[in-house]
This record gives structure tokens, C-alpha cells and sequence, in this order.
């Protein structure tokens, strides 16, 4: 259902029939399935942007499975299974990261895979920095101590070890999730700091590993905006047009033209590239 929805509301839009087009009947459908967003309260675009990915690879998951399994004989079953983990949103959004944990005692190397399909960076400042510093803040390397030694096979105990991670996977677009939402001194607050981030030729190079062969220049397509504070705020977008390449702002009802200066912001919490 909330696939179908969805398909009806990208439809809706790409008409180019309206001068707006309501997302009521996907988020109708969308808030039965997930009563924790409901219309009544405040919600998190991060946390609803990853639900929603999720709900829709399950079900584009099931109709490729169904294809596949109508379409294959039955000795093609094992392609039909590795092809059932798939969607268009893996194929779009998914990546892969790789923590790379080096043992300090014995110097053993052991290599942890993870998915993704939104990497949330760290602002390392309270006034002014750029993405490039959020991502270098991201893939620095990190003790692990104490609490958080790792168990090493090989020296068979507990030990101090270095992680670090890398990019073994890019995707096609690759979602930046600002974390402005953090905690100090025992509060949580919001970080209002200024993050400038490129246009065009973001270039993802020095975090990738020597073993992706993907692109790795991106041009931003898409920013989600918060302007207000942790109890109450106010969601709007920038979106580039992919023919024209123009952008334009989304504030709820109201959908303009704006110019390229207007879509770097200091509210920007969301950027899809």
C-alpha cells in the first residue's frame, strides 16, 4: 500500500499539473503502518527518511522476488534468492562501510563490514565549518579503550585496538545526515553552526578504500532544512529540477524558483548527493 502511495505521489508531481501536491494520501496510508508518526507530534526527518527507505525496499524486495521467481525456472533458484535481497532503494542509496580494527598488543588486522544508507557526521565546531571537516571528523581514527577494548582471537584476551573506517561501497547518491542534535553537559541542544558544503565535485576519494571502483564525485541534489529547536520546529527543502537544473524551494503549500546562492543555509540538516 504505501508503495503503491508513493508511486502515486512521485507520479503526481512529475504531471506537473498542480503548483503543489499534497503527500496526505501516502502519509495516511504510511501513519497506520507506523502509528510513532503520526500528524500529532514532532517528528525527526532523519528517522522518518530511514523508515521510510526501509518500507519501501521490503516492498519493491517482495515484488522482485515474485518477478524473479515467475520469470526463472526452478534450477535458477539460488539466483532468484541472491536477487531477493535487492531493491531500487539498495540499488540507489545502499553502501558499504568497512572499520578496518587493528590490535595494539599483537598489531592483528580484522576488517567489520557495515551497510548503510545515511551517514550521520559529527559537526567538530559551534560557528563556522565545511562538510570536508565533518567527514574528516567521521573517518579519523579512534581508540578503543576500557569499556571498549576489543576481544583479540589471536592474543585470546581483552585488548586496546585502533578503528577506522572507509568506504568499500559508494552509492549512486549518498545521504549526509548533520548531527546537530547533541548533547552537553548533560543537556541535549541544537548546534546552530554554519556547514558549507559544496555545489559540485564533492570528491569522496580520500575515505574510500583501494578496493571500490565507483565514482567518486558527487553534485548535491537535495537539502532538508530544520529551522526551530529540539521541541518545535519547521521542516522545508531544496530540491534541483534534473532536467532543467534549476532549484527550487519546497515550503509546505508554497513551491518557488530560487536562485543557486539561496540553497547553501545554516539550517541544513539533510544533504543528498
Amino acid at each position: 500500500e504505501s508503495a503503491t502511495a508513493f508511486g502515486c505521489l512521485v507520479s503526481d508531481m512529475w504531471l506537473g499539473e498542480f503548483d503543489y501536491v499534497s503527500p496526505e494520501a501516502f502519509h495516511s496510508i504510511f501513519e497506520k503502518r507506523y502509528p510513532a508518526f503520526s500528524r500529532r507530534t514532532q517528528h525527526d526527518a532523519q528517522e522518518f527518511l530511514i523508515c521510510v527507505l526501509d518500507d519501501l525496499h521490503e516492498a519493491f524486495k517482495e515484488v522482485r522476488a515474485q518477478l524473479c521467481h515467475e520469470r526463472q525456472s526452478p534450477a535458477a533458484g539460488a539466483s532468484t534468492r541472491s536477487l531477493s535481497g535487492t531493491s531500487i532503494v539498495t540499488q540507489l542509496f545502499e553502501g558499504q562501510l568497512s572499520y578496518a580494527i587493528r590490535c595494539l598488543r599483537c598489531k592483528a588486522l580484522s576488517n567489520k563490514p557495515e551497510s548503510f544508507t545515511v551517514l550521520s557526521l559529527p559537526i567538530p565546531s559551534t560557528r563556522v565549518c565545511s562538510l570536508q571537516d565533518c567527514l574528516e571528523c567521521f573517518f579519523q581514527p579512534d581508540m578503543l579503550t576500557r569499556n571498549n577494548q576489543i576481544h583479540c582471537y589471536w592474543c585470546g584476551g581483552n585488548q586496546d585496538a585502533t578503528v577506522k573506517a572507509s568506504i568499500t561501497k559508494a552509492p549512486q547518491i549518498i545521504i549526509f545526515h548533520l548531527k546537530r542534535f547533541a548533547w552537553q553537559d548533560r543537556h541535549r541542544r541544537k548546534l546552530s553552526t554554519t556547514v558549507c558544503y559544496p555545489f559540485s565535485d564533492l570528491d569522496l576519494s580520500p575515505y574510500i578504500s583501494t578496493t571500490c571502483c565507483n565514482n567518486t564525485e558527487y553534485s548535491l541534489c537535495a537539502v532538508v532544512n530544520h529551522a526551530g529547536d529540539l521541541d518545535y520546529g519547521h521542516y522545508t527543502a531544496f530540491c534541483k529540477h534534473s532536467v532543467t537544473k534549476h532549484w527550487y524551494s519546497f515550503d509546505d503549500a508554497q513551491v518557488t524558483k530560487i536562485p543557486d546562492s539561496a540553497v547553501q543555509a545554516d539550517t541544513a540538516y539533510l544533504l543528498f548527493y
